[in-house]
């Protein structure tokens, strides 16, 4: 049968509500649907923390869903939507509740994951679905779906406008020429995180032999103060404590400015790779080249195959893609010594920039 013949899209919405990180991963896609359509009409329903910082680009059109609403929430985005078809609607999200959230959405093409992928009722609430695809980065496969509208050329720049407030406030914590590691300690699992004594000998480390400031960063909740209470308990040289005190828009300048992060699998991980700022990422419990920093596979610690022989007794090509090891103690498998080889390495590339 020969597949359908559609006019170029006018009006394209976006789905994807939750987390930060994958909200960061869908960037490099909608820049590119703008590069391809530049006269195309671009609309987000989102998640409301994840909008605080995707509000940042422009030309979008962001309608927040707070699942914490339930069903009210529900009614209040049909109510939004109501009169509004949309050419395309790209359901990028494999969960219940975002297939739920899907069928207040009209369009007349329904673009989802292909059948193998379509987990969590996707499938059922689509109408057309990308090329399957395997071992796949989330953001590739996220790029997918322009593949699946005939667009293959892609957008390079992936960085986010940063408000003047959230720049100046950049440029006084991390001054012109002054080396700054940033470290963002927490992951949205806490069996994801690294040991807190670690963290603080690499701050020492950076510090000392590398005249690099270090600048502790994190949101507001428990875990994460406790997490930096305990790394500063066991620094020799303090770190500058931001845990708690930046917006999502001046974490982001922050990290634009910064020379490099070191985080677990988390947001900020993918906020610095908008950015174009190194990562040390540090990754046993999820594996790396499904959601590692994806310009910086070269700076990862990798433990993901150690961790699957060690808590599974198999090796990590005979897990499913998507299986992760969060069991107590993974994450001891990184070492000290594995993570200062990398910022040592990090530190002698001369492409690596200082603020300027």
């Amino acid at each position: 049968m020969k597949k359908a013949s559609f006019p170029e899209p006018r009006s394209i919405c976006l789905l994807r509500l939750s987390a930060i990180g994958d909200t960061c991963h869908v960037v490099p896609l909608l820049r590119t649907l703008q590069q391809a359509l530049p006269t195309a009409r671009f609309t987000w329903v989102i998640g409301r923390v994840e909008a605080r910082l995707m509000r940042l680009l422009p030309d979008v059109e962001f309608i927040e869903y707070d699942k914490r609403k339930g069903l009210s929430g529900l009614l209040a985005l049909r109510r939004t939507l109501h009169g509004r078809r949309f050419d395309v609607l790209l359901n990028l999200q494999l969960a219940l509740r975002a297939s739920v959230v899907s069928l207040c959405i009209p369009a007349v093409r329904r673009l989802g994951f292909d059948r193998a992928r379509a987990r969590e009722g996707q499938w059922l609430v689509t109408n057309e679905k990308i090329a399957p695809r395997t071992n796949e980065h989330v953001l590739d496969s996220f790029l997918g779906f322009a593949d699946a509208l005939g667009i293959t050329q892609r957008a390079t720049d992936w960085s986010l406008p940063l408000p003047e407030a959230a720049v100046a406030r950049a440029n006084s914590l991390i001054p012109n020429g002054q080396r700054t590691l940033i470290i963002s300690p927490c992951a949205s699992h806490p069996l994801r995180n690294w040991l807190p004594e670690r963290y603080a000998a690499v701050a020492d480390h950076a510090q000392r032999n590398q005249g690099m400031q270090v600048l502790l960063c994190g949101g507001p909740s428990r875990v994460e103060r406790d997490m930096v209470d305990a790394i500063l308990a066991h620094c020799r040289i303090g770190p500058v404590d931001l845990v708690g005190i930046t917006t999502l828009p001046e974490m982001q300048a922050l990290l634009a400015r910064a020379t490099a992060l070191l985080t677990p699998d988390s947001g900020p991980a993918h906020m610095a790779t908008l950015a174009g700022t190194p990562v040390i990422g540090l990754y046993a419990a999820t594996r790396a080249a499904r959601s590692g920093p994806y310009l910086s596979r070269q700076w990862t610690v990798d433990a993901y195959e150690q961790a699957a022989l060690r808590f599974t007794g198999k090796s990590a090509s005979q897990l499913p893609w998507t299986r992760k090891l969060e069991f107590p103690g993974v994450m001891e498998l990184i070492t000290v010594e594995q993570v200062l080889a990398k910022l040592d390495r990090l530190m002698a590339d001369p492409e690596v920039e200082t603020a300027a």
